[in-house]
């Protein structure tokens, strides 16, 4: 008979409607049991969200965070995500993924620390993933892609091979990015958006063909 093994606790950052998505992936994935919930909103502390108590913010969480193994930032705003990862891993807590079970990893496809895979989401083969990013549900990326830290993929959105995402950017709902583009760091690529040309760091960028519209201001 195997012997049960206890599933690892952490806790999940954030209490928002991003949160709850991040919290029934981890359910359904079934690898982590999640320990509490930490929100900087003060009037949260000592409630309950989404069957889970919240402990109150940072400092609460560094005073019991020898309870827990890590966590995942479940916050959909990339900046907001990236400073509250920096300082966790200042902190020397570490950060785990959440990946639906439902989603398509090619060979080769790497997930790093921090990130969440949605519903229905496909990575093809030798795709990477980096460090606190989403790839919400039913987004395509194909094969040979390279998407930075703290990207934000947004749901129905397709990535054709070869493209790469820059760190920091959104790219919004149900845009296409045509083969073998770079998207540079921080840019925002508008929803519906077809993407036939390469987009420098911090621009905007919408319509199909997607045309710049303005600089974005430093993250």
């Amino acid at each position: 008979m195997t012997k049960r093994t206890e599933r690892e606790r952490i806790f999940v950052f954030g209490a928002s409607g991003h949160a709850k998505v991040v919290i029934d992936i981890l359910e359904r994935q079934g690898l982590y049991e999640i320990a509490f919930l930490v929100d900087d909103d003060p009037s949260l502390k000592g409630t309950r969200f989404y069957g889970h108590d919240i402990v109150g913010g940072k400092q609460e969480l560094l005073n019991i965070k020898d309870q827990i193994c890590g966590g995942i930032v479940a916050i959909g705003n990339n900046k907001a995500r990236i400073s509250v990862a920096k300082w966790l891993t200042d902190n020397q807590i570490d950060l785990v993924s959440a990946i639906h079970p439902s989603v398509q990893l090619g060979r080769g496809v790497t997930v790093a620390a921090g990130t969440v895979i949605m519903a229905g989401a496909i990575i093809n083969s030798d795709s990477r993933v980096g460090r606190n990013s989403i790839v919400n549900t039913k987004a395509s990326i194909d094969h040979d892609c390279t998407i930075g830290d703290g990207v934000h993929v947004a749901p129905g959105a397709t990535l054709c091979g070869t493209v790469s995402i820059g760190d920091g950017t959104f790219v919004c709902a149900g845009v296409t990015i045509i083969p073998n583009l770079t998207i540079g760091r921080n840019a925002l690529v508008g929803a519906g958006s077809t993407v036939i040309h390469d987009v420098y760091d911090r621009e905007l960028v919408v319509g199909s063909p997607a045309r710049r519209i303005k600089a974005l201001e430093e993250p």
